[in-house]
């Protein structure tokens, strides 16, 4: 039925409902109106709106829903449909609504994979730009104060072993940029590997505890999927070390029946607001690369726990 008979025929069933009380109902109406009349007259006006704005109400209920969706809806959350069952314009506009938000997330998901494409290449490109120019002219460096501090005498050689010094810290910190730019161990070692000496790392540069807990079981995943898993857990790491005031993190890589699952837990203060920043969301996108969906739960002990599942294909037999 389209919106406009629907509309028609809620009012038709207000109105003959009226009628057919003025019809059999004991009721007169004198001229001029007394009291008593014009108040039954009041109060039937009162009730005929009141049932019909009842009845436009459950009769526009779909089109209330698709306002509410069209408001909320979140192009990496995918999935949020609503049933467009039946005939009419209704449903139609429904249908449409969903073939749009499909549309929209496939170009969407699109997109994004290319923008995080050409980002992983722009840091491959910085990274390898980091480990040729500029560690190699640290190195050279190193090796220049090396030698004046052996020639020169004695006050000026502690200030030359103290710019050395620095300059070596720095060329750490170089490599340390090159490490988090280019996972080179994932791609030698593999994914529990590269998250092993991820979290290796984090627990030596921040003090806290890291837990490790990863299933022996692992399935053969894509480069992409590894990829993907490796940086959500890099920058749920890095979430938990600038925002959360944890003292244990707990990063677990577990193989379901379908799926892989990699969920970071910490015990925190927790999220406090609704809002995501950019990193929640970019975390999201990559997860919208491997099909995944990522999930931000608070935590038993007031942390916070985040969850990427991945699907796995299954073997053929």
């Amino acid at each position: 039925m389209s919106l406009f008979w629907r509309i028609f025929a809620l009012n038709a069933v207000v109105l003959g409902t009226a009628t057919a009380l003025l019809l059999w109902a004991p009721v007169t109406v004198s001229v001029p109106v007394v009291l008593t009349e014009a108040i039954i007259l009041v109060a039937g006006m009162a009730v005929m709106l009141v049932a019909n704005a009842a009845l436009l109400r459950l009769g526009l209920a779909p089109l209330d829903r698709l306002t509410r969706l069209m408001t909320t809806v979140d192009l990496l959350r995918p999935g949020q449909r609503l049933p467009a069952s039946g005939g009419g314009e209704v449903a139609e506009v429904i249908r449409t609504f969903n073939a749009m938000l499909e549309r929209l997330e496939q170009e969407r998901a699109t997109s994004s994979a290319r923008a995080l494409l050409a980002q992983e290449a722009e840091r491959r490109r910085i990274a390898q730009e980091l480990h040729d120019e500029v560690g190699q002219s640290m190195t050279a460096i190193l090796l220049g104060l090396k030698r004046a501090a052996d020639d020169a005498p004695a006050p000026l050689r502690k200030e030359l072993h103290e710019v050395q010094e620095i300059t070596r810290e720095s060329l750490d910190e170089v490599r340390r940029l090159v490490r988090r730019l280019r996972p080179g161990v994932l791609e030698d070692l593999g994914l529990v590997s590269a998250l092993t000496s991820l979290a290796e790392n984090f627990a030596t540069h921040t003090g806290l505890q890291v837990t490790r807990r990863f299933d022996t079981d692992l399935p053969d995943l894509s480069p992409e999927t590894e990829l993907v898993l490796y940086r959500v857990a890099q920058e749920s790491l890095t979430n938990v070390a600038r925002h959360a005031g944890a003292q244990r993190v707990t990063v677990a890589l577990r193989h379901t029946d379908d799926s892989v699952v990699l969920t970071v837990t910490d015990d925190g203060s927790g999220i406090q607001a609704p809002h995501e920043g950019a990193g929640i969301r970019g975390m999201r996108e990559r997860a919208l690369l491997i099909g995944g969906s990522l999930e931000i739960t608070p935590a038993p002990r007031t942390g916070t726990r985040i969850q990427l599942t991945t699907p796995v294909p299954r073997k053929q037999p």
